[in-house]
């Protein structure tokens, strides 16, 4: 890409951050730009001719063009910057802020518009001033800039600082006679030093005034200005010249060549042309400190605006960040909970399972005339404690999210058993009273005495044995065998159908779940959005401006912005990630356990029902209690989740876990607390000095220890250990308050 194209982009970029500003069309900044830009676009090399009133800056250029071109006089004459450009004949154009164009020949125009009025004011309604000339050296595209006087008008210096950055080379001209005053130092330090303007000349007028002896002192002066400022210009050129500026235009109108050169204007005008060739070459060089300055005014001003915002953007990502995250861990622990339940109970209601846990013991209250009891102090119970601990999640989720409201997991009972005896042998003596059916409400009241025993007596004998027979070994079997199997069956029959219904109506449920253990990210206020578009306007343009001024080699020293993530605006829902469960056969559980199950022994083992007592619980696992202990260890984080979503400043859990853990403790008031206090350290195993977190890690291992579940088949030690758990909960307690 060319630099004309670079210049082009760069430019375009300038324009664009500015206007994002916001900057008044009248303010330094914004005029600044519009200066620099149309500079950059500006093919030809435009030189200046810089300095305070009456110091004979158009004199100076009337000199070089060889001829009265601008206006002078003896008062601040000039009002306007004067552009004076190549042209085949002398003529002037002048282009109103309406969009007028006055086009004459000559430059008497210039007596209306580019001189100050009686009050010394420029004109408001000029916007350019233009003079074309035959001269050569504006053949070659250089241009000549005469500015309005410094130190005479507000108006006028702000019109020379704007034009200043549009220049390629600065001719400051000085007065011999008041040499470098102080305005003229403060100038050459904050109007071209400090704006990227380095490309400086210093031409010396009206040494000619001077008496002989005090023109070596100002030669020695002049010396010592030119060595203290080192301007950029080609090497072996000096930046310090003397031209007499009236004396050298009278010689140049008269054709005088001896008075021109004894003026000093010859030896200047070689100069000039000369460092004007070098510099055209590379005039990328001279313009890029001034887009320089500009550019880090302007990037300056547009970190000015990005940073607040971004801050307060990224504020407010981090709060809902943490919110999601919070609730997404809460979903996933109260998901987890739920499908830990749901297995549970899934597995309470396989087939088999059943049938190794209850199957004798229905059996038997069915041949006892007890079914309907026994079902509802023994099955409906385990089935009640089992399904509350499934809701209870989904509650929880409720609770938490406030999403779609759960039903209760009610699975129902199927009809009780129905059994149709056979006919009674005529040779038993036990049998008093003949029938042939009993249905529903239990056999016992037909099945009394011996004959009654005997036939729970077989059921445990039929359980280890395999229950198809064939049918001709069923007519060898006694009375009492004969009805037990029937019992057993009937009880197959209704565990089947139960753990069928039951299983269909788990998976409902936890289909349901799904729209309950979710929650949904609202959309972004709009205020925000709209923040969050802007700063993206300005990110944009920072870093687009960045890219260019690196194009066209212009380095600042700043970073680019990352790029801002397109924020999804619209409402969004999480659900945790479901657990895959088995799918159901088309079969009946009835027609799969006789396909699977029916073949094998079932090895289930059943005592007399007069000698039978209700057998001890089963020791539960070691499995078992970590599963009991790792829902109160969920319960306790989704109660803390609760708490810091409540909490206006909360921090992620584990930065919330942190400062908890970094937290020290409330120090006791009195000595009885602390000794309490200390017991309790005591009792954990812990150190006085011991953080939240080892608490909690202590507490964990003895529950592990001393669970009371771990000892129900040891009275004693389970005593024991309820009077060891009793004391562990309280230090818990203790220590836990005092951390919180």
């Amino acid at each position: 890409m060319s630099q004309i194209e670079n210049y082009k982009n760069l430019a375009a970029s300038l324009k664009s951050a500015s206007d994002l500003l916001n900057l008044n069309s009248t303010s330094q900044i914004h005029q600044n730009v519009i200066t620099v830009c149309n500079h950059l676009a500006n093919p030809n090399f435009r030189i200046a001719v810089f300095g305070p009133f009456n110091h004979g800056k158009s004199t100076l250029l009337n000199a070089i063009l060889e001829n009265r071109t601008l206006p002078i006089d003896l008062i601040p004459t000039t009002g306007a910057a004067i552009t004076v450009k190549y042209g085949s004949d002398v003529r002037t154009r002048i282009m109103l802020i309406n969009g007028t164009e006055v086009y004459r020949s000559g430059t008497e125009i210039l007596q209306q518009f580019a001189i100050l009025d009686g009050n010394r004011q420029m004109r408001k309604d000029v916007a350019s001033v233009e003079v074309f000339c035959p001269h050569p050296f504006l053949e070659t595209g250089v241009e000549f800039v005469d500015l309005p006087g410094t130190n005479d008008r507000e108006e006028q210096d702000n019109l020379v600082k704007k034009q200043l950055l549009g220049v390629d080379l600065v001719v400051q001209l000085l007065d011999a006679r008041k040499l470098m005053t102080l305005g003229e130092r403060e100038n050459l330090r904050d109007w071209l030093l400090d704006r990227g303007i380095k490309t400086v000349i210093f031409v010396a007028n009206f040494i000619n005034l001077l008496e002989p002896d005090e023109q070596k002192q100002v030669q020695n002066r002049l010396l010592f200005v030119a060595e203290s400022f080192r301007a950029a210009l080609p090497p072996g050129f000096s930046n310090l010249y003397r031209v007499d500026a009236l004396p050298a235009l009278r010689a140049r109108l008269k054709g005088d060549v001896a008075a021109a050169t004894s003026s000093g204007l010859v030896a200047f005008e070689a100069a000039l042309q000369n460092i004007v060739g070098i510099l055209q070459q590379n005039r990328g060089d001279v313009r890029s400190p001034r887009v320089q300055a500009i550019a880090d005014q302007i990037q300056q001003s547009l970190k000015a605006k990005i940073d607040p915002i971004l801050i307060e953007i990224q504020s407010f990502d981090e709060k809902q960040n943490t919110k999601i995250e919070i609730k997404q861990k809460a979903a996933n622990l109260i998901n987890q909970g739920f499908i830990n339940s749901s297995r549970e109970l899934r597995e309470w209601l396989a087939l088999p399972n059943l049938f190794a846990k209850y199957q004798a013991d229905a059996a038997v209250a069915l041949v006892e005339n007890n079914f309907k009891s026994w079902q509802t102090n023994v099955l409906k119970k385990d089935l009640t404690e089992l399904q509350l601990a499934v809701v209870k999640w989904l509650y929880q989720a409720y609770n938490f999210f406030q999403a779609e409201r759960p039903e209760d997991l009610s699975i129902s009972f199927p009809s009780e058993p129905q059994v149709t005896l056979p006919p009674r042998p005529n040779n038993s003596d036990d049998l008093s009273q003949p029938s042939s059916i009993a249905v529903g409400g239990g056999i016992g009241w037909l099945l009394g005495g011996p004959v009654g025993a005997a036939v729970v007596g077989s059921i445990s004998y039929l359980l280890n044995k395999n229950l198809q027979q064939e049918d001709e070994k069923l007519a060898n079997e006694s009375y009492h065998q004969q009805v037990a199997k029937i019992c057993i069956v009937a009880i197959e029959d209704y565990f089947s159908r139960f753990s069928y219904q039951g299983l269909s109506t788990l998976a409902a449920y936890e289909q349901q779940a799904i729209k309950i253990i979710c929650f949904e990210v609202a959309q972004e206020p709009l205020e925000v959005i709209q923040k969050r578009e802007e700063l993206q306007r300005l990110i944009n343009n920072f870093n687009q401006l960045q890219r260019e001024l690196a194009t066209s080699k212009i380095f600042l020293n700043y970073q680019l912005y990352p790029e801002i993530l397109k924020h999804n605006n619209t409402k969004r829902e999480y659900f945790p990630q479901p657990e895959k469960v088995s799918t159901y056969s088309t079969k009946t559980p009835r027609e799969q356990q006789q396909q699977e199950n029916f073949a094998k022994n079932t090895n289930i083992k059943v005592e007399s029902p007069r000698q039978r007592v209700s057998p001890p619980p089963p020791s539960p696992r070691p499995e078992e209690i970590e599963a009991k202990f790792r829902n109160w260890e969920l319960d306790e984080e989704i109660a803390r989740m609760k708490a810091e979503m409540r909490s206006p400043g909360s921090h992620t859990g584990k930065q919330q876990q942190k400062n908890q853990t970094k937290t020290a403790p409330q120090q006791p008031k009195t000595q009885v607390e602390k000794d309490k206090i200390a017991h309790a350290y005591n009792i954990l195993g812990l150190p006085t000095n011991a953080s939240l977190t080892e608490v909690k890690q202590a507490y964990r291992t003895l529950v592990k220890k001393w669970h009371p579940d771990l000892f129900v088949n040891k009275s004693q030690q389970q005593k024991q250990a309820q009077e060891k758990m009793h004391f562990i909960n309280e230090a818990y307690t203790i220590l836990s308050e005092i951390h919180n």
